[in-house]
């Protein structure tokens, strides 16, 4: 096996020209592979983490059934003490805060027309450091000093043409049938990751909410986490302590409809694109492979005339292009890599995804499962296509071989 070994490196390096057009070939498709795949994975990543900070949190603890009746019935579904529930789940292990949120729904008037709102009344300084994909296109956020302060998104501003230091009136209906109202100052503007969000959504502190709503409690309470990577952890974990009480825990993933249609978008679209590349270099290593042959059509009739068995040199063509395959895997990781690196550095500006606003700066993650797939998908297209030719010339005739090229 090491004569076979050696024999095989030195017909690599022996048909150069062949080897380099075949080496290239395997390192763009695997260096195609893993630019692709962590340009997909900061795409899952980027869109995640603007979900987590702008809407939903890494986890969210509500009352059972919260999420179908809550335009029914919201009362039924207020959580009593919320600081004393916010206190326990702040004892998880992995936990960096949480904070409470109440939910209405209304109208927004402005003294000339009204808009459909959701609401949410917010602990204003626990929401201003974690709603980091939150951009203020005017005035700026809440804080607990702005008792009677509204912020509104930017498709809420621009229905209703409110500029800050307009006054608004907020008006809800409540479970008994009365209507209630309290009058707001506009204090900012924000935009979002979400169109849809940022053309119905209007904030307002807690305790102001809860003077609209005539009610001390809350509807979510909202978990963030020092790692999103704890997320599902942390969420079996409060399941277990709080499940038995009545409440339902919800990963952030799944509270956003918008991010699981995305990720199943651009997964089904990088499975297709490792399809293309992995015929691609199939294609190019069988053409190599095949001319290769070709022109060694003597070389191998001698071999076998010589007394060589047909499987011997079967055995030395898939050898010879197992080499090939895993020096071409192993440049594309690195060729790969590097490129990565220098994208990266420099960033790929992006416009905003569909129903979005915002657009970003990409990059290429490294996922070094994803890099070792893309080494694996190289040298397996390569094995591949050789065995085919390595088998058509171990069943060679010999005296036809002989007389090639004469």
């Amino acid at each position: 096996m090491k004569h076979q070994f050696q024999f095989a490196l030195r017909n690599v390096f022996r048909q150069r020209a062949r080897s380099a057009a075949t080496l290239i070939a395997i390192a763009v498709g695997v260096a195609g592979l893993i630019l692709a795949g962590g340009f997909v994975q900061d795409i899952i990543i980027q869109l995640g983490e603007a979900i987590i900070h702008a809407q939903t949190g890494h986890v969210q603890l509500t009352k059972k059934g919260f999420r179908e009746g809550r335009t029914r019935a919201p009362e039924a579904y207020l959580i009593d003490q919320p600081n004393d529930k916010k206190v326990g789940a702040g004892k998880t292990a992995g936990v960096d805060r949480v904070f409470a949120r109440l939910n209405f729904s209304g109208v927004i008037n402005n003294g000339k027309r009204d808009l459909g709102i959701i609401g949410e009344g917010i602990e204003p300084d626990a929401e201003g450091q974690v709603g980091t994909y939150l951009q203020y296109t005017g005035g700026r956020a809440l804080t607990a000093q702005d008792v009677d302060g509204i912020v509104v998104g930017q498709g809420v501003a621009k229905s209703l043409g409110i500029k800050i230091g307009d006054r608004v009136n907020l008006v809800i209906s409540l479970s008994q049938g009365a209507v209630n109202t309290l009058d707001f100052e506009l204090i900012g503007v924000f935009q979002s990751f979400s169109k849809e969000f940022d053309a119905r959504a209007v904030r307002i502190p807690l305790p102001a909410a809860q003077e609209l709503m005539d009610t001390p409690g809350a509807h979510v309470l909202v978990v963030m986490l020092q790692q999103t990577g704890d997320t599902d952890r942390v969420a079996a974990e409060l399941d277990a302590a709080f499940g038995p009480q009545g409440f339902e825990v919800a990963r952030w993933n799944k509270l956003s409809d918008f991010y699981e249609k995305t990720v199943d978008l651009y997964t089904r679209q990088f499975g297709v694109l490792q399809l293309i590349i992995l015929l691609m270099v199939l294609l190019s290593v069988a053409n190599s492979v095949n001319m290769s042959i070709f022109e060694r059509t003597r070389e191998f009739g001698t071999v076998i005339a010589l007394g060589t068995r047909p499987t011997m040199v079967f055995r030395s063509v898939l050898m010879e292009c197992t080499i090939i395959g895993l020096l071409g895997a192993l440049l594309g990781m690195i060729l790969g890599i590097l490129m990565a690196l220098g994208i990266s550095a420099v960033g790929i500006p992006m416009p905003p995804p569909p129903n979005a606003n915002l657009g970003y700066t990409a990059e290429i993650r490294l996922m070094p499962w994803q890099i070792a797939a893309a080494g694996l998908i190289g040298f397996a297209a390569t094995f591949i296509a050789a065995i085919r030719p390595a088998l058509r010339v171990s069943k060679i005739d010999v005296v036809e071989a002989l007389r090639y090229g004469t």
